[in-house]
């Protein structure tokens, strides 16, 4: 099975990261694409050896603007995508139609193909505009998941908590069975 993701500026970096290491823990093959922004921020928030870490999951990599790459394409076969963490930039675009790099693009192939999209909206507080465009995508058929912490879980470091959000991302493809940890009853 092969997976689309995107990693877009938006602070929360390691997030595209976990996504990768669960995504290569199913056996998925990557293709990853990366905004400008997105190096920026993973070396900053993740360190100088991000790059290398992402290369460690196998991803193979596209440039972002490259718009006639593979997964420009509805014909070539993946599962599903993550964009993870999701711009307000990305997702305005991915709302809208604007198909002006790859990630926007593969990003609406995905919708136009009825495969999952799975958008992980990275900002804090929302405005209207990005209500409204959340709004757009999920009725377009994309899956807006906010990095949220579920703290029933009880999780010890900000690493538990990355790792469950991007554990949460994979499981909503549906590829296989859940990765996340999930919910016991409490008892």
């Amino acid at each position: 099975m092969r997976v689309v993701l995107g990693i877009s500026g938006a602070s929360g970096a390691a997030l595209g990261l976990a996504c990768a290491r669960h995504l290569a823990r199913i056996g998925a093959q990557i293709d990853l694409v990366l905004s400008p922004a997105a190096e920026r921020t993973l070396e900053t928030e993740v360190g100088p050896d991000a790059m290398e870490m992402l290369a460690a999951t196998g991803s193979r990599r596209h440039d972002i603007r490259d718009v006639g790459a593979s997964i420009a394409s509805g014909s070539y076969p993946v599962a599903g995508m993550i964009v993870a963490p999701c711009s307000m930039r990305s997702l305005a675009a991915i709302a809208h139609g604007l198909d002006d790099n790859l990630l926007t693009r593969a990003a609406s192939v995905q919708l136009k193909e009825r495969r999952p999209l799975v958008l992980l909206a990275r900002e804090a507080p929302l405005t209207l505009a990005h209500l409204r465009n959340m709004t757009a995508a999920t009725e377009m058929g994309a899956v807006v998941l906010p990095p949220v912490p579920a703290f029933y879980l009880r999780p010890a470091s900000v690493e538990d908590i990355v790792d469950q959000i991007g554990a949460r991302a994979v499981d909503l493809l549906r590829l296989g069975q859940p990765v996340s940890a999930a919910w016991d009853g409490g008892g």
